[in-house]
């Protein structure tokens, strides 16, 4: 069972040294009549106290205090920490002390911290706003110092060559950033009133370096700005010249394109043949299966060369071309008509012979498809089975019912070109 402190002389003495004796009753800004120190319960106007009564109240309002502290904190404390938390839950208010982060801590086991946390208890109203008193951020320290001081005095060593002290850059935030304000209270009639004390400065006014010597920071960025100048020192560059107007050439223009006279309606159009010198070798080419297979025999019966300046005989049609409807487009089969102009394609390495349409080409592909299908079929089957115990639909499941899914389209996709490969409808000759 956690034992129960009680309050000790320190405590006393700490709370006497920072609540101040009132021998008269004082009427507080909210309408509250406080009188000795910090007695506010059975306050009345015009009522006065001694300095042993005082006491007395004091130690009669610590009993309500001492109590919340002995409830509400569960990690064990030693005498000072208990006179601590004592006084610093009298000055916040028991309600504040039992929702506080000091609390929290404390039953954490985290004490340090809550020694910290102490410090953040700091501020109050004045003047219509809420800034630091100087006051408080001394009862804090106050506190802090007795919560941390060891109960036989036996402090903990830290020897400066051993454990050398560096800046904590994480407690930045515990210095305040305007200067605290110094608040002194006095008596006017039956009234308590607090006032700012004569030669401090505003506390809105923020703490800046001295402006004789140069931060850490700017030394540093001096001293990088000048070793960047002497690196990046170049020479400035050149112009560009100019260039003469004597030495641009001006292109010639293009040569104009010859002007054909037109062919009168009556005459025949006079059909040129263009020689072929030097036909270029071409790579011979091979009907998808998907294009019409025309004939096994050979498509047309090439013209006899012609010689450049004789009229050309007009051509007897093949029995392919009486059978079969020329074609209206640009490219025919008997030869190539661009413009007027017949080119003869006896040189063209064109074979004639349809090749054999492939069968079995990329069916291994198809069969490893297949087996892949399979395996995530199988696979998400046999994980779902081991998952079984899970109730509902969960990832786990989820993931094995995916590949299944996924095992069935590609067992299905790869049936399905198979199938196509293997017994697909063939293509007549017309190509219907």
């Amino acid at each position: 069972m956690k034992p129960r402190h009680q309050v000790s002389r320190a405590a006393v003495d700490l709370i006497k040294r920072f609540e101040g004796y009132r021998q008269k009753a004082a009427q507080l800004p909210d309408g509250r009549w406080t009188i000795g120190y910090g007695h506010t319960l059975t306050a009345r106007g015009g009522a006065t106290v001694s300095e042993q009564d005082a006491e007395a109240l004091l130690l009669y309002d610590l009993i309500t205090v001492a109590h919340a502290v002995n409830e509400n904190s569960y990690a064990p404390l030693n005498q000072n920490q208990f006179d601590a938390l004592t006084c610093f839950a009298f000055n916040i208010g028991t309600e504040n002390f039992l929702r506080s982060g000091v609390l929290r801590r404390i039953n954490e086991g985290s004490l340090l911290q809550a020694a910290c946390a102490m410090e953040m208890w700091r501020k109050a109203d004045f003047e219509g706003e809420r800034i630091v008193i100087d006051a408080l951020v001394r009862r804090r320290a106050a506190e802090k110092t007795l919560f941390l001081t060891p109960p036989d005095g036996q402090w903990v060593p830290a020897p400066s060559p051993v454990l050398r002290p560096k800046v904590d850059y994480d407690a930045t935030c515990a210095i305040p950033r305007q200067t605290p304000a110094a608040v002194s209270t006095r008596l006017e009639g039956d009234k308590a009133v607090a006032e700012r004390e004569e030669g401090v400065a505003a506390p809105l006014t923020p703490v800046e370096p001295e402006e004789d010597a140069p931060t850490a920071t700017e030394v540093a960025a001096a001293g990088v700005s000048a070793r960047l100048e002497k690196i990046l020192a170049d020479e400035p560059a050149a112009k560009p010249v100019a260039k003469p107007v004597e030495d641009l050439v001006v292109p010639e223009p293009p040569p104009a394109a010859p002007v054909i006279a037109p062919v009168a309606a009556s005459e025949p159009a006079p059909v040129l043949h263009a020689p072929v010198e030097a036909a270029p070798t071409l790579e011979p080419f091979r009907l998808t299966p998907e294009e019409p297979i025309l004939a096994q025999a050979p498509l047309f019966t090439p013209d006899p060369p012609v010689a450049p300046a004789a009229p050309q005989a007009p051509v007897e049609p093949t029995l392919f071309e009486t059978a079969r409807e020329p074609s209206r487009s640009p490219f025919n089969l008997g030869g190539f008509s661009t413009s007027g102009a017949e080119v003869d394609l006896q040189t063209l390495d064109v074979p004639l012979t349809p090749p054999e349409r492939p069968v079995f080409g990329g069916s291994s592909l198809l069969v490893s498809l297949g087996l892949l299908g399979l395996a995530l079929f199988g696979g998400g089957v046999l994980w779902n089975l081991s998952v079984a115990s899970d109730p509902g639909l969960t990832p786990v499941r989820m993931f094995g019912w995916g590949a299944s899914v996924i095992g069935v389209i590609c067992f299905a996709v790869s049936a399905y070109l198979l199938l196509r490969k293997l017994g697909g409808p063939d293509i007549d000759d017309d190509g219907e």
